[in-house]
């Protein structure tokens, strides 16, 4: 994908095409491009696909929280001017979702989440990242994907850069002990929002029992599979996981 990034603002972010509002949460060693099936797939049909930028690493270091992000992801919308939106996220950006959800509800017309923190979050926080080892970090990055090969070398690259570039460090461990104060269980009954779940059936980092706890705890919810399928749905299986969204949002008349 290589639009050009609009500036309103403080904020950066990618928009193609027009109509309803969907806003894209990437994760936290994620990336606008991650969404690529996405937003080359909804502007087709009727939707507005707007990506910004998450300040994961620029917010001063007090600030560097789940909860700082999702009052971020709030100004955005008022920023655009718009009512209310779908937001979809995926690991970090699915969490920041649900708490912007539950903190901004009048805002949020509908959530999707795929691989989400919220609920589980020892895979953020453990021995990872482990600086300096690049073949420790290729694992790591093959180990999100039900099939290696989608970690390309240029993926690998940028999580190498990133745990080994000191400010990002300290932001990505801050954020990863945010990500687990924030744990959502006794929040996520309260929340009334309809809320379409995707699941990779071999995720290893948020494994799919966490998938059944969110779509048992959320009061309107619904959870689809996607088979042979690891941590990130939209980008190893995106027809699939454009083609279940689709679906979902025009079952809802969204």
């Amino acid at each position: 994908m290589n639009h050009e990034l609009k500036k309103d603002g403080k904020f950066s972010y990618l928009e193609l095409g027009e109509g309803t509002p969907i806003v894209i949460l990437h994760g936290l060693m994620g990336g606008l491009s991650n969404f690529d099936g996405v937003s080359s797939y909804f502007p087709e049909k009727g939707y507005k696909v707007l990506i910004p930028e998450l300040p994961l690493y620029t917010m001063s270091l007090v600030k560097t929280s789940v909860g700082t992000f999702a009052k971020y992801l709030k100004e955005f919308i008022d920023q655009l001017g718009y009512e209310e939106v779908i937001l979809l996220g995926n690991s970090l950006g699915g969490h920041i979702g649900l708490l912007c959800t539950k903190m901004f509800p009048e805002k949020v017309k509908a959530l999707v989440i795929t691989g989400s923190s919220g609920l589980y979050e020892s895979a953020m926080g453990e021995s990872y990242p482990k600086r300096g080892d690049y073949e420790y970090i290729k694992a790591k990055a093959e180990n999100v994907f039900y099939d290696p090969a989608i970690a390309t070398k240029e993926i690998v690259d940028e999580v190498y850069a990133t745990v080994n570039d000191r400010n990002k460090l300290i932001r990505t461990l801050a954020i990863a002990k945010s990500a687990i104060r924030h744990n959502m269980a006794k929040d996520l009954p309260n929340m009334q929002t309809p809320t379409c779940i995707i699941w990779g059936r071999d995720d290893n980092v948020t494994p799919p029992e966490v998938a059944d706890d969110f779509n048992r705890l959320l009061p309107d919810s619904d959870l689809y599979w996607i088979e042979k399928c690891g941590h990130a749905a939209m980008m190893e299986h995106p027809d699939e996981f454009n083609t279940l969204l689709d679906n979902w949002l025009q079952e809802r008349n969204l």
